[in-house]
């Protein structure tokens, strides 16, 4: 971590408008009214009764408002109109059994993106030290010295597949995902890796997967993984940031060992302003993105391109090496930034500088097991909990209640849609999913 705390550059807010205040009356990026879609417009609907879509483990829309759903090895599709999903199996990474030596150990996430399109994440199994080989993830390439076809065959394991729409419902692959912005990777099909040096394959499982729904970027694609965070435009990826530090040990000959510290990064948000928010089981982080894909893993940490807005971590809860296990990021329309543990519930964050902060836990929740969170435009927090079902706290920071009518202990992921009017937050459990309008 740098010694130095810099202020707070300040935020331009894209949702200026108080909570209390109705929708406006067009949509700011097109000038056109904004448009209730093509879902039922129930306060609360349970799509699993309703649709029959089952219990998936992910769910997402993509910008034609199609109904992504992911099970395992199969993927389903609900489109506008349809009475029930139809599912399609075994493509892609799925296409062959699930295991270590396989394509993939599992699949994991499923966000949707352009109209007719989404991106499915897959987890990998960690990459074994080879002999002659210091780095843990790097693979040699062929004719480079302990070059091996099975470990160049690594490349290929985990990581995203976009896939398409058919006519018929159905769903085909479109490509796994190999090209990036990097001249050392140039042509390289090998799936998704370290873009600055295609020998570092560090990005093997991904964990979370957000769509940029308004704004300049609206329609990039953020994915978490085992080791930082991936921007993706269409086909292409630039890959990665993580807000990492640097553990100082002692050799037994007296000289010192610095080690980058980037523990597997599960949480993702995007901030009212745009700003990208990530956290791993140590760290936090807020990136202002620029209009430049091959510059999203350029890091100079305050400066440059793409700097931190905010870098660093929780000192009320636990020392720099103790994990704190944050499972989701968010920040409400005021501003305050939201962090949800797996082991230590909920917890609020207001910045001093860029890179320390004023921390305080919010009370009231019957669990500290938190796996989603999402803050709505009316500038609420929506908690999803693992055992005591879905919560919601109100923009005054304090008002706390359960959202009883929607079924379920155990919230498995929180998508917002704000494009439509009502607006749509899908919740995910483990009964199955509901949408909530109007948040």
């Amino acid at each position: 971590m740098p010694s130095e705390t810099p202020a707070v550059p300040p935020e331009e807010n894209t949702n200026p408008r108080p909570p209390t205040e109705e929708p406006p009356a067009t949509a700011p990026e097109t000038g056109e009214p904004p448009q209730a879609g093509p879902w039922p417009l129930e306060a609360v609907l349970d799509y699993s009764q309703t649709f029959g879509v089952g219990t998936p483990q992910s769910v997402g829309l993509d910008e034609g408002m199609n109904l992504w759903l992911l099970d395992g090895a199969r993927i389903g599709v609900l489109r506008p109109g349809d009475k029930a999903p139809t599912w399609t199996s075994g493509i892609g990474q799925a296409s062959q059994p699930f295991g270590r030596d396989s394509l993939a150990v599992g699949s994991t996430v499923i966000c949707g993106g352009e109209a007719g399109r989404a991106y499915v994440g897959y987890r990998a199994a960690e990459m074994r030290r080879a002999e002659g080989i210091s780095q843990r993830t790097y693979i040699p390439g062929p004719g480079e010295p302990y070059y091996t076809p099975e470990r160049y065959a690594e490349y290929q394991k985990g990581d995203l597949d976009a896939v398409r729409l058919q006519a018929d419902g159905s769903v085909a692959l479109e490509e796994h995902l190999w090209r990036t912005t990097g001249a050392s990777n140039k042509g390289r099909q090998l799936g998704i890796h370290n873009t600055n040096d295609f020998h570092y394959e560090e990005d093997r499982s991904v964990f979370n997967c957000a769509r940029v729904t308004r704004g300049a970027h609206r329609g990039d694609l953020y994915i978490t993984t085992n080791h930082g965070v991936t921007r993706i435009q269409g086909l292409t990826y630039n890959s990665h940031r993580h807000p990492g530090w640097y553990l100082v040990t002692t050799r037994p000959d007296g000289t010192k060992d610095e080690s980058l510290q980037c523990p597997p990064m599960h949480g993702l948000g995007i901030a009212p302003n745009g700003d990208v928010l990530v956290a791993n089981e140590q760290m936090l982080g807020a990136l202002i993105p620029s209009d430049k894909l091959e510059e999203w893993d350029r890091e100079y940490t305050w400066e440059g391109p793409t700097p931190w807005r905010f870098k660093g971590f929780n000192d009320a809860l636990n020392d720099q090496a103790t994990d704190d296990f944050w499972r989701a990021i968010e920040q409400t329309t005021g501003q305050r930034y939201y962090l949800g543990s797996a082991e230590y519930g909920v917890w609020a964050m207001t910045p001093r500088s860029r890179s320390a902060g004023n921390w305080s836990k919010l009370g009231g929740l019957p669990s500290e097991k938190i796996l989603a969170l999402k803050a709505t435009d009316d500038g609420a927090l929506y908690i999803g909990t693992d055992g005591a079902g879905l919560w919601r706290l109100e923009a005054d920071g304090t008002t706390l209640a359960q959202v009883r009518e929607v079924s379920g202990q155990r919230v498995l992921q929180l998508v917002y849609e704000p494009t439509v009017t009502p607006r749509m937050l899908l919740v995910l459990t483990d009964r199955g999913l509901s949408v909530l309008r109007g948040p």
